[in-house]
C-alpha cells in the first residue's frame, strides 16, 4: 500500500457481506442498483453469475460471496448490485447490502497482515480501523483472477 499523505482522505462506498464490512474507492463506483433479473451465461466461471442490462449496456455480474468463498445467502430487500470500474470493464458485484459512504483519513488504513500472504489476498488493499468496526478495503484490479477477466471479456465480445 502506498505511503499515506498527511491529511489525505479516502472516500469509500462501504458494503456488507455476511458479518463483514468491505469498502471500495467511490471513484470506481458507477452505480448501485437493487437486485434485478440476471441472465445466466453458460460455461462462465463460478463467481460470474451472468449479465444484466443497465441502460442499454450489458454488464457482467459476479457474486462476491462465491468469489470470496463465503456460504451462499438468499437475496433480501437490501441486496444490491454495485457496478464498478474493474480493469477496462464495468462489472456488477452482488453484495448483501450497501451501508454507507464514508470519508476516512488515509492514515487509519493498515496494510494487510503478512499472515494473509499465504492465502489469495492480492485483492486486499488494506484494513481501515474505525471506532465501531474494521472495513476491509478491496483493490478492484485484483478481485477477479486473470481467467475470470478473460471469460468476462469473451462474454462481452459475444454480446457486442
Amino acid at each position: 500500500m502506498e505511503q499515506a499523505i498527511a491529511g489525505a482522505e479516502m472516500q469509500l462506498v462501504v458494503f456488507e457481506l455476511g458479518d463483514e464490512s468491505y469498502g471500495v474507492d467511490i471513484s470506481r463506483v458507477q452505480d448501485i442498483n437493487r437486485m434485478q433479473e440476471i441472465t445466466e451465461i453458460p460455461h462462465a466461471p463460478e463467481s460470474v453469475v451472468g449479465v444484466i442490462n443497465l441502460r442499454g449496456r450489458v454488464i457482467p455480474v459476479i457474486d462476491l460471496r462465491k468469489r470470496f468463498g463465503l456460504s451462499a445467502a438468499p437475496n433480501t430487500k437490501d441486496t444490491r448490485i454495485v457496478v464498478v470500474h474493474m480493469e477496462h470493464n464495468l462489472i456488477g458485484m452482488i453484495v448483501d447490502a450497501v451501508s454507507k459512504v464514508l470519508r476516512i483519513p488515509a492514515d487509519i488504513v493498515e496494510p494487510p497482515s503478512p499472515v494473509l500472504a499465504s492465502i489469495d489476498s492480492s485483492y486486499l488493499r488494506g484494513i481501515a480501523k474505525l471506532d465501531d468496526n474494521l472495513v476491509v478495503l478491496l483493490d478492484l484490479d485484483f478481485v477477479l483472477s486473470r481467467h475470470e477477466h478473460e471469460a468476462i471479456n469473451e462474454v462481452l465480445a459475444e454480446e457486442a
